[in-house]
C-alpha cells in the first residue's frame, strides 16, 4: 500500500520563553511543498536564512540539539519540535522562529503535538520513500556506555533503557510500539535533569528561561540541602523549595512512573527526524543521549546514501558488490584500456572506499612493459588508486554524471612490492580532509594482507 507525504493545512503559532537563552520568541509552523522537507528559518535575520532540519546541519549537541549555517545563524532545542513533527508523520514543514532558540513550552513535546494536530494534516502528490533496514545494525560509544541496535520491523519502533546511579532513578524502561502511541504515552513526558546540573548550567550564563515549571529536577532533601538554597538564591525564587518522596523539586509528580525514559524516547525521535526520511525499524537503545544519537543518524545516513547509489548505478545487489563494472562505468569517465578498477566492495560516502582489480596477464600493458618478465607499471596502480577515489569524490555529487575528479597532486608514493599477473589488487582510501570541490585522501594498495604501494593525492572535482 503507497504511502504520500504530509504537511499541515493550516498555519499555527506559539509564543514562549527559550530555555537556554531565556528570550521571548515566537515560532510560526507554515505549510510547505511536497519536496521541502522540515526547513528552518531565522525570520529576526538578515535574509531570514534558511536551515535544513537534516544531519548536514547540526552544529551543536552539548546542550540539546542545535542547526545552524556556520556565520550565518542558529537554532537551538529543536529536539522537540522535531519529535512533534516526527511522530505526526509530517514530512514537509516550515518553521519559522524570531530568535535564537525555539520555545521550552512545559519541557515536553505535547504542546506542539496539539499545535500541528490541530493546524490539520493534508497529504500531498508525492509517495513517501522509507529507510528500510535489510539487517540489523549496531552502534556503540563505549566512552559514553551507549549502545543501540536497529532491526529490521514493518514500522517505527523504540525500546529504549536508561540507568543512573541515583536512589531517585536507577534503571528505567519503556518502548514505543508505533508512533500511534506517541501522544497518549510520550509527548508528555518532561525534559529531566540533576540539581548540581542546574547549578552548573546557571552560573556558566545558560538555562536563563529554565524553572520548575519547565523541567523535572531530581535532588536528594539531605545530601543537597545546601545546593537547594544556593538554587532559591541563582533563580530568585521567594518561596520556599520542596523535595517530595520522588526526589523531585516543587512538582506534584510525575506524569507517567517512568518519565524520564519516556522522555529520552521523545528526544531520540527527534534527533532521527535530522536524518531527511522516516525509517522503518526497530530502534533498541541503553543509555543514549543527544551526542549518540547524532553520530547513530551519522552512520544511517551513510547507509542510506549508499542504498540511494546503488539504486541508481546498479539494477540488483551482487553479493557484497557496491558497485560492478556496469555502475563503475556510469560514474567513472574512463574506458578500456586506461578503466583500471573492476568493483567497489565497501562505501562509506564522503569517508572511506574500497575497490578491487583483477589483474591478469591479457592486460594490455603486459604486451610492452617487461613482456619476458610481466609486472603491472607503478604508475597505473597509482592511477587504479586514484579512479577508486575519484568514485568516492563525484559521488559526493547530485548528479555525479556530470563531473570529473582532476587530480592536482600526488604526493609520498611509495612501491612496496611487484604486481604480478594472477594478483587482485586492493585500494583502500580514505579522505582525511574534504573541503568544497576540494579533497585530500591517504590511498594504499594491496595484494592479500601485502600492501604494495600508498600515496597522498589531492583531487578537485569539476563539471565537465
Amino acid at each position: 500500500m503507497k504511502e504520500y507525504k504530509q504537511t499541515i493545512a493550516n498555519q499555527t503559532t506559539y509564543t514562549g520563553v527559550g530555555l537556554h537563552t531565556g528570550e521571548i520568541t515566537t515560532i510560526v509552523f507554515k505549510p510547505a511543498e511536497k519536496n521541502q522537507g522540515i526547513i528552518f528559518i531565522r525570520t529576526d535575520l538578515e535574509n531570514c536564512p534558511k536551515i535544513p532540519a537534516t544531519i548536514d546541519y547540526v552544529i551543536d549537541i552539548s546542550r540539546g540539539t542545535t542547526i545552524g549555517i556556520k556565520g550565518i545563524g542558529s537554532i537551538s532545542t529543536v529536539e522537540h519540535v522535531l519529535a512533534a513533527i516526527k511522530a505526526l508523520n509530517i514530512d514537509n514543514i516550515t518553521v519559522e522562529v524570531n530568535g535564537p532558540e525555539v520555545p521550552v513550552a512545559d519541557g515536553s513535546a505535547n504542546p506542539f503535538f496539539k499545535l500541528l494536530k490541530e493546524a490539520e494534516i493534508v497529504e500531498q502528490d508525492e509517495i513517501r520513500e522509507y529507510f528500510i533496514f535489510d539487517e540489523p545494525i549496531s552502534f556503540s560509544a563505549p566512552e559514553d556506555n551507549v549502545d543501540v541496535v536497529i532491526v529490521p520491523s514493518n514500522e517505527l519502533k523504540i525500546t529504549f533503557m536508561i540507568e543512573f546511579q541515583h536512589k531517585h532513578l536507577g534503571t528505567q524502561y519503556t518502548w514505543l510500539p508505533s508512533l500511534d502511541y506517541f501522544e497518549k504515552e510520550f509527548s508528555y513526558a518532561r525534559t529531566f535533569c540533576f540539581l548540581h546540573e542546574i547549578l552548573a548550567l546557571r552560573e556558566a550564563g545558560l538555562i536563563k528561561g529554565g524553572s520548575l515549571n519547565n523541567a523535572l529536577v531530581l535532588a536528594d532533601p539531605i545530601k543537597d540541602k545546601d545546593e537547594i538554597k544556593k538554587l532559591r538564591t541563582l533563580f530568585n525564587y521567594q518561596e520556599e523549595i520542596q523535595v517530595n518522596e520522588k526526589g523531585l523539586l516543587n512538582t506534584t509528580d510525575v506524569r507517567y512512573y517512568n518519565e524520564f525514559v519516556r522522555h529520552k524516547v521523545v528526544d531520540l525521535l527527534g534527533d532521527i527526524a535530522l536524518l531527511g526520511m522516516p525509517i522503518k525499524g526497530h530502534i533498541l537503545a541503553a543509555r543514549s543521549g543527544h551526542k549518540t544519537n547524532v553520530e547513530l543518524v551519522k552512520k544511517l545516513k551513510q547507509i542510506q546514501k549508499k542504498q540511494e547509489l546503488q539504486k541508481i548505478y546498479q539494477n540488483k545487489k551482487l553479493n557484497d558488490v557496491v558497485f560492478d563494472i556496469n555502475a563503475i562505468q556510469k560514474i567513472l569517465p574512463h574506458r578500456y584500456p586506461f578503466l583500471l578498477v573492476d568493483k567497489i566492495i565497501e562505501f562509506k560516502p564522503g569517508e572511506s572506499i574500497i575497490g578491487i582489480k583483477n589483474v591478469t596477464i591479457n592486460e594490455p600493458f603486459f604486451q610492452g612493459h617487461f613482456p619476458n618478465h610481466p609486472v603491472m607499471p607503478g604508475v597505473l596502480i597509482v592511477e587504479a588508486m586514484a579512479q577508486t577515489g575519484g568514485i568516492m569524490l563525484l559521488n559526493t555529487m547530485e548528479n555525479p554524471e556530470d563531473y570529473v575528479a582532476y587530480f592536482a597532486s600526488i604526493d609520498n608514493v611509495k612501491f612496496r612490492k611487484p604486481v604480478l599477473p594472477g594478483d587482485t589488487l586492493r585500494f583502500e582510501l580514505k579522505c582525511t580532509s574534504m573541503k568544497t570541490f576540494l579533497t585530500k585522501m591517504h590511498g594504499e594498495a594491496y595484494v592479500g594482507n601485502d600492501k604494495v604501494c600508498e600515496g597522498d593525492f589531492m583531487a578537485k572535482v569539476m563539471k565537465k
